[in-house]
């Protein structure tokens, strides 16, 4: 029944297999029983396997036990829950949070619940290149929905002002702050002027800026300054911050009415307690040492350059994620196997996670990679692109 939709994956060069990690979350990791500098992790300060975090998590595990046993609206909230929304808050500087199980769930119940309460004629505007939460969020609405093409503001604002658009009693724009496959950054402050013309509410997905982008890893909202005028935006606790699960952060209204409506909140399990204590912890380490994302950038930039200079095309990147565009699927498949025979994993990413024509490896960098890890995979990157005609 399956076999002729696999086969047609495999013909293709889109097959897509699990590869077993077998140690914690590091820049070295053991997969399929080989030793590798690991570049694809989201585990962007290395806080995944911080002693600080599994303390805070055994110790969790020894007063809640592991499971919290209901949804939230049952018995499943504890004092961790509450303790970390009311951090989160604060760290995003808005009246109240509310975590969900991940950021998957978050941007699904989110939008769900916007759009309910933007009715009637709600539409919904997104960048092309938003993450598969997003769209995928926007489909299961009764909103009508147009996208624009990536980082297209002029577009935007072109479709703000057409009739159909104007028609629309509610809007609402929806982007990344950092995108996910490209690692470049919204341009939020022309997308909030374009918002602003027509009452339209900005809604930020800030996964991949939560604790690596702003002065204080606030995200990318902190980065461009505007954390007193974008009030509703969603984070994430599973990549820089090393934990699981996302959350939303705006008006205590709003949190409210997501315990109400968000069906992705309400018919789940509450979150293990031991991950919000994690997350508490992680919360606390990113205020305490600002010099590991100091590290991290110092890090992004040293391979980036070295990445420029050998001849890749690292696309517009401006964070963390580094793209080594290829463009064909079989190609970029076999420059990823070569990389991992050499010590180096950094898998290809083809569509439907990306357009076809722009299958890419993507490079994301951690702070705890060290000067020699860094260097040894630019002399892979080197050897192998050569070998393969990537790179002259």
């Amino acid at each position: 029944m399956f076999t002729q939709s696999l086969t047609h994956l495999q013909e293709t060069h889109l097959l897509r297999t699990l590869h077993r990690t077998e140690s914690e979350q590091d820049a070295e990791v053991t997969i399929a029983g080989k030793t590798v500098i690991l570049f694809s992790s989201n585990n962007y300060l290395g806080l995944a396997n911080h002693p600080k975090l599994k303390e805070a998590a055994i110790a969790a595990i020894k007063q809640y036990g592991f499971g919290a046993g209901a949804s939230r609206l049952l018995s499943g909230t504890m004092s961790l829950h509450e303790r970390l929304e009311t951090r989160l808050a604060s760290f995003a500087q808005t009246a109240a949070a509310l975590t969900f199980s991940s950021g998957y769930h978050a941007n699904i119940g989110l939008i769900q619940t916007l759009t309910q309460e933007l009715q009637p004629h709600c539409l919904v505007l997104a960048d092309r290149a938003c993450h598969a939460s997003l769209i995928d969020a926007i489909r299961l609405t009764k909103a009508r929905f147009k996208v624009y093409q990536h980082q297209n503001t002029e577009q935007l604002e072109r479709l703000l002002s057409t009739q159909a658009v104007t028609d629309a009693k509610n809007i609402l724009v929806v982007t990344e702050g950092v995108f996910s496959m490209d690692g470049d950054i919204a341009p939020l402050p022309q997308l909030l002027t374009c918002a602003k013309k027509c009452s339209a509410t900005l809604l930020v997905d800030d996964a991949h800026g939560t604790g690596v982008m702003g002065r204080t890893g606030r995200g990318t909202i902190e980065h461009f300054d505007l954390e007193t005028k974008i009030p509703i935006r969603m984070g994430t606790l599973g990549k820089a911050l090393g934990c699981m699960g996302g959350f939303v952060a705006g008006p205590r209204e709003l949190i409210q009415l997501l315990i109400n409506r968000a069906r992705s909140f309400i018919y789940t399990t509450a979150p293990p307690p031991a991950i919000a204590a994690a997350a508490l912890a992680a919360l606390s380490i990113l205020e305490a040492e600002p010099e590991r994302r100091d590290q991290l950038w110092q890090n992004r930039d040293y391979m980036l350059s070295n990445l420029k200079s050998l001849g890749y095309n690292t696309m517009h990147t401006e964070s963390p994620i580094l793209p080594i565009l290829i463009g064909d699927p079989s190609r970029t498949l076999q420059f990823s196997q070569q990389l991992f025979e050499h010590g180096i994993y950094a898998p290809a990413i083809r569509p439907p996670t990306i357009p076809r024509g722009t299958s890419r490896l993507r490079i994301s960098i951690m702070a705890t990679h060290q000067q020699a890890q860094l260097d040894y995979a630019l002399d892979v990157f080197r050897n192998v692109g050569r070998s393969l005609g990537i790179i002259s």
